[in-house]
């Protein structure tokens, strides 16, 4: 088995590394006389089906019986109310400087002591979908969930037959299974928002006051990530797609936030002028020995906004969240998307999406894109020194989206910068730094930055982005010098040209590096120097600084 459920009564010690006090809180409330265990994705369908929240839709569920679900299987939809999006602000990591194991620890025990007098299921899957990484994961909800619980086992991987004989001759890893519990019914006047409890050494977590299925899976991927970490891979929040070529394959991984245009830069077909095979478009890791590479999940659970009723790829979709549902000609029940109701409208979409889908690549990497929005960029960069590659992706700078609970004054259109695109990140930054300055430096993969948001105040369109791509695939890219910035060159492209003679272009350019380099230093006080990162990250922006203004004079 690749993680640890069951340990011997010699093992029940407070010596054992695996246990903890979030732990045995979290773990013992699974065995309690009102949770009930669903074992059959089948048998959480038929749940989520007869609950009274949930909208049965008249679209069949694309070759359910593949799926475990039944031949006659409709899309559910199910909405949340006021908060459609994950509430970052409600993360509590054990461990981390400030938090206090101590507070916390009894506001759990109080939160599952008050979910006695209800029901709650319990339900099994398994994250990451090769020999060489699988984790089991618990998931505890209570009565009235019971879309979200459907979700999960849809979203991850469910134990069919073949996945459990694949997990019992998986390689072991000397930690817990996942578990997390729920409680989207809580409430404590300290803290409106909610709040989410991860303890990431221990593999443990808890979702508090939050309704949001998003935070479910994020908070099972925050473990999973971790787990990944500690045992030799690089944890990634991005997508990765293999281009099968005439004389050889050509793997890539892209880097960006929701709505940076990572799902569809992963998903796209390229009007079928390549093979390509997907991994998947939001989680996936790295081993660090040989570069290859493994999905974390089966399906994705995807934004709607770019989906109208008539778009083919509805027919993929097995869950509706925060969707609306209308009747059409035929008086049937069909989906109202394209964030119409609200925004951030989602759903979990089946791996039949991609018919060319993968869940494991052999090969190493060649070649990591970070997505940015930053207006002082072309539209594709290339960065050809290994710790200036690993700046970049530890400075990637982009825009915040409607995929996030933020509070009302959050400017949406503000340049912010998210560490290797991974919010979910529990552990020190730096361990990413190394991570990845190590995959540039020994694997030689390369880097590019690919802006999808303005430049020249002219919007990069997703063609553009893609064109971009497909130059490097063909070997027809032309890279030249970025200006005076040496270990940075770009391809030059008509109306989104650079102005390296324009004062006003270079002091953007200057602009967005002090704001890469202010990131950099503060990280040696906040949190108690938590992610302060090495000297020569901040040093190397100061000498593209110092080369910015020997340009100007």
């Amino acid at each position: 088995m690749s993680s640890i459920e069951k340990i011997t009564i010699e093992q029940i010690t407070k010596k054992n590394p695996l246990l903890s006090t979030f732990r045995s809180i979290i773990e013992t409330s699974f065995y309690r006389n009102n949770v009930t265990k669903i074992n059959q994705l089948s048998e959480s369908y038929h749940l989520a089906k007869a609950a009274s929240g949930s909208i049965v839709t008249d679209l069949p569920i694309y070759a359910p019986e593949k799926l475990g679900l039944p031949s006659d299987g409709k899309v559910l939809v199910a909405n949340d109310g006021k908060i459609v999006g994950r509430t970052a602000a409600a993360r509590k990591v054990i461990g981390q400087p400030g938090v206090d194991e101590q507070l916390y620890s009894g506001i759990l025990r109080e939160a599952i002591y008050n979910g006695c007098n209800k029901e709650f299921y319990s339900c099994e899957a398994i994250i990451g979908l090769s020999e060489t990484f699988m984790i089991k994961a618990h998931l505890q909800l209570p009565k009235g969930f019971e879309h979200s619980l459907y979700a999960y086992l849809l979203n991850f991987q469910c134990l069919t037959p073949e996945y459990q004989a694949l997990y019992s001759t998986s390689t072991a890893y000397t930690e817990g299974d996942i578990y997390l519990y729920a409680d989207p019914e809580w409430h404590h006047p300290d803290f409106p928002d909610g709040l989410v409890l991860i303890d990431p050494e221990h593999n443990v977590a808890a979702v508090l006051g939050l309704r949001y299925f998003g935070e479910l899976k994020k908070a099972t991927l925050t473990l999973a990530w971790a787990i990944a970490h500690r045992n030799g891979f690089i944890a990634c929040h991005g997508g990765l797609k293999q281009y099968r070529l005439a004389d050889s394959n050509y793997t890539m991984a892209v880097f960006g936030l929701s709505g940076s245009g990572k799902s569809t830069i992963t998903l796209a077909e390229h009007q079928h002028n390549y093979a390509v095979s997907v991994l998947h478009d939001d989680a996936f890791i790295i081993s660090k020995e040989d570069g290859s590479t493994v999905a974390l999940e089966p399906a994705y659970f995807d934004k709607t906004q770019d989906y109208p009723m008539k778009d083919p790829g509805i027919k993929y979709f097995l869950t509706g969240h925060n969707l609306g549902v209308t009747l059409d000609e035929k008086n049937q029940k069909v989906l109202v998307t394209e964030d119409i109701r609200n925004n951030n409208g989602r759903t979990v979409k089946s791996r039949f999406a991609t018919p060319n889908r993968i869940d494991s690549v052999s090969e190493k990497l060649d070649a990591v894109y970070w997505i940015m929005k930053d207006d002082s960029l072309p539209p594709i960069v290339r960065i050809d020194d290994p710790v200036l590659a690993a700046v970049f992706g530890l400075t990637l700078a982009t825009k915040r989206s409607t995929a996030e609970n933020v509070t009302p004054e959050t400017n949406l259109d503000e340049l912010v910068i998210e560490p290797f695109a991974n919010p979910f990140r529990c552990y020190p930054l730096a361990e990413d730094y190394y991570n990845f300055k190590e995959l540039f430096e020994k694997q030689q993969v390369t880097c590019y930055i690919l802006n999808t948001g303005y430049f020249n105040k002219e919007k990069i369109t997703p063609d553009q982005t893609l064109a971009c791509i497909e130059l490097i695939i063909d070997h027809e890219d032309h890279f030249i010098p970025f200006g005076p910035l040496t270990a940075m060159s770009y391809v030059p492209i008509e109306t989104l040209e650079p102005t390296f003679d324009d004062p006003t272009y270079l002091k953007k350019i200057r602009t967005n590096f002090e704001r890469r380099l202010h990131f950099i230093q503060e990280q040696r006080t906040l949190m108690a120097g938590y992610n302060a990162l090495p000297e020569e990250a901040a040093l190397l922006i100061q000498h593209l600084l110092l080369e910015l203004e020997e340009q100007t004079t």
